[in-house]
């Protein structure tokens, strides 16, 4: 019998948010995958080993992810890591890809997730708590309300355009563009919250575009809002 790949959402960054299904998921693959060259180094294994402690005594394929946005690079990133994958499926076993958040929200996962169905391997996804979801409950706010639209914005992208748009605007992984981001969210007028590493013991809230800090990390979420709306 083959084996088959999950998926595995571990949520925002606190273990406690991690739901029943990851949890036995994790603790019933006979492989733990995560996207990183050294297990202990990358995010989503910290999360999961708080709340499945037996993770430490698992096999573990530490894959690691071309940092690209170059197709052909990426293409030959993720047929090396479907490769991987592959070999312990076909040997039988069970394999949890851990990631952060949901995997089905900007996550490489998926990626690997298609190249594993493309073999003819068998692929499943386990959600996980999204971010912006748990950003908006740390913050005490809702993120729509009625018949507000809401739109998710990868903020490493050009934003102009997005911000323009009508109901809440999510903005994630801003990267080394947070600079520039912060200045476009000023100069817009919104109401603007944001949560750095929401969940993690380094969390930081900010409920201001004006105070969002020029180091703000990788995992900083931003929720916003048109002042109108808001009124």
């Amino acid at each position: 019998m083959r084996g088959k790949l999950y998926g595995v959402g571990v949520g925002p960054g606190d273990p406690e948010l991690m739901t029943v299904k990851a949890v036995r998921v994790i603790r019933e693959a006979d492989v733990i995958a995560v996207p990183g060259r050294k297990k202990e180094a990358t995010t989503a294994y910290r999360i999961a080993v708080q709340a499945v402690p037996e993770l430490e005594q698992k096999r573990c394929l530490e894959i690691e992810w071309p940092m690209t946005r170059d197709r052909r690079i990426l293409e030959e990133g993720y047929a090396r890591a479907a490769a991987q994958v592959h070999s312990c499926l076909a040997a039988g076993q069970t394999v949890a890809f851990l990631t952060l958040g949901d995997p089905t929200v900007y996550s490489t996962y998926l990626y690997l997730h298609r190249a594993i169905a493309g073999l003819g391997d068998e692929a499943a996804i386990i959600s996980g708590v999204p971010s912006f979801c748990a950003a908006a409950a740390r913050l005490n706010m809702g993120i729509v309300e009625r018949s507000e639209p809401l739109h998710v914005i990868p903020a490493s992208y050009q934003i102009e355009d997005a911000l323009r748009l009508p109901g809440t605007k999510v903005l994630m992984k801003a990267g080394s563009r947070i600079g520039t981001v912060k200045e476009q969210l000023i100069q817009s007028g919104a109401d603007v919250a944001m949560v750095e590493n929401c969940g993690m013991e380094n969390e930081r809230c900010f409920g201001s575009a004006q105070e969002i800090p020029a180091d703000a990390g990788y995992y900083s979420l931003m929720i916003v809002k048109d002042r109108r709306e808001a009124d």
